[in-house]
């Protein structure tokens, strides 16, 4: 029987802050490192800072999903996926933010693919991903590969036929878009195509999954993150 696992993996998350800079006679906060006013990303109406972390956890009541198809409807579901990524640059809008995406883990997986009986991991490799943020219309995000290799995504299943273990790399853009009020991160049917594993692993596979709120950890309370 053909298996048709869909792979959660997704994709991606940041990471800003704003240096502190005591004055002479008393204390106030001014940023060292961070950008001018009007850049592309700020958090709590302040610029973010380069070397800021971004955190994201899964958008509330949202699943990342890794599906044999554009419908998501059969595949691996995970619960929690948490990113990480360091701002490296946040230039004035309208312009471009990039990040490196440093850490995406998946956890609290699922299947509903006939065959499979559990999922034991499901992990991206070759971190880290380079990560960019644009003021555009529509707030464009894409992912691409960084200097350790493609984006992949790696799934080991519990079968009927023992244990299965799909590898998928990129095939195309990873790209998504920004939603200020939701403060996420959006992507919908990433296209992975498989790389290694058993015959009976899917020959492609699609990545979907909403990231929010994005917040900027560096900054004291955390502070949501927008797109310019």
């Amino acid at each position: 029987m053909r298996l048709h696992p869909r792979l959660a993996l997704a994709a991606a998350a940041a990471t800003l802050a704003v240096g502190a800079v005591p004055a002479a006679a008393a204390p106030s906060a001014a940023p060292s490192t961070a950008p001018a006013a009007g850049s592309v990303l700020t958090a709590g109406g302040t610029a973010v800072a380069v070397g800021d972390v971004l955190l994201a956890p899964l958008a509330a009541g949202s699943r990342a999903v890794f599906s044999s198809d554009t419908t998501g409807s059969t595949g691996v579901f995970c619960g929690t996926s948490p990113f990480t990524a360091k701002v490296l640059a946040n230039p004035a809008a309208p312009g471009t933010a990039t990040a490196s995406l440093t850490g995406l883990t998946f956890g609290s997986c699922t299947a509903n693919v006939t065959g499979v009986t559990s999922v034991r991991s499901l992990t991206v490799g070759n971190l880290a991903y380079d990560l960019a943020l644009a003021s555009a219309a529509g707030h464009p995000v894409t992912l691409t590969p960084g200097p350790a290799g493609p984006i992949q995504a790696s799934a080991v299943l519990n079968s009927w036929f023992g244990t299965l273990t799909c590898t998928y790399q990129l095939s195309g853009a990873f790209t998504g878009t920004a939603d200020n009020t939701a403060h996420a991160l959006v992507f919908r049917n990433a296209h992975f195509t498989k790389s290694a594993g058993s015959a009976l692993c899917p020959a492609e596979g699609y990545f979907s999954a909403a990231y929010g709120p994005l917040t900027d950890s560096t900054r004291p309370g955390a502070p949501a993150v927008d797109i310019t």
